[in-house]
């Protein structure tokens, strides 16, 4: 590959991110807590104004569900089948304590139909502030025991329960008496 064909694929590459974040219908700040890049950084690389590194690129290509060569392409349907594999998934840090997030819906669908797989230590907990109006939770339960709260109220879950409740109020989950993983989605209408 020449210099000059390096050089072409590079200067493209920060206006490729920004048509596929847009394409998506995904803000700066979606983009960023989806891949664990700042909003900042992200910004910048969409200007031109700073080279993505080869970690910070895989961040954000996953996080925009497209490869690298996907970036560069000439507009080719996607394949039949997507897979994003288990350590391509995107993680979501810093929320909760003694808790995982994984994403496992599709970046487009941010603040409209998210799935996440959910795992917490013992003693771990998710509090969460309110999201969108009418947003409601589904829980279930995959392993261990949790307690889920929603406003007022508080039920108890174990392994194989599903909970559907009002995510638009102060809400939680929390283990009980050891590890749990949870299946969850938000809907937000």
């Amino acid at each position: 590959m020449s210099e000059d064909h390096v050089t072409d694929v590079l200067s493209r590459l920060p206006g490729r991110l920004k048509e596929a974040r847009q394409r998506q219908g995904l803000s700066l700040d979606a983009v960023a807590k989806l891949s664990g890049v700042s909003k900042s950084m992200v910004s910048q690389i969409e200007r031109g104004e700073s080279s993505p590194t080869v970690a910070t690129l895989w961040n954000l290509t996953r996080a925009l569900q497209v490869d690298f060569a996907g970036l560069l392409d000439d507009g080719a349907p996607p394949p039949g089948i997507e897979v994003v594999t288990a350590a391509q998934a995107p993680k979501i840090a810093g929320h909760g304590k003694g808790c995982r997030i994984t994403i496992l819906s599709a970046p487009e669908q941010v603040g409209v139909h998210e799935v996440y797989d959910l795992r917490l230590d013992a003693g771990g907990n998710l509090h969460s502030d309110p999201h969108g109006t009418g947003a409601r939770e589904h829980l279930t339960v995959l392993e261990g025991r949790v307690t889920v709260r929603s406003g007022d109220n508080v039920q108890d879950l174990n392994s194989g329960d599903t909970a559907r409740y009002a995510a638009d109020v102060p809400h939680a989950i929390i283990a009980l008496d050891g590890p749990a993983r949870a299946f969850l989605i938000v809907e937000t209408p």
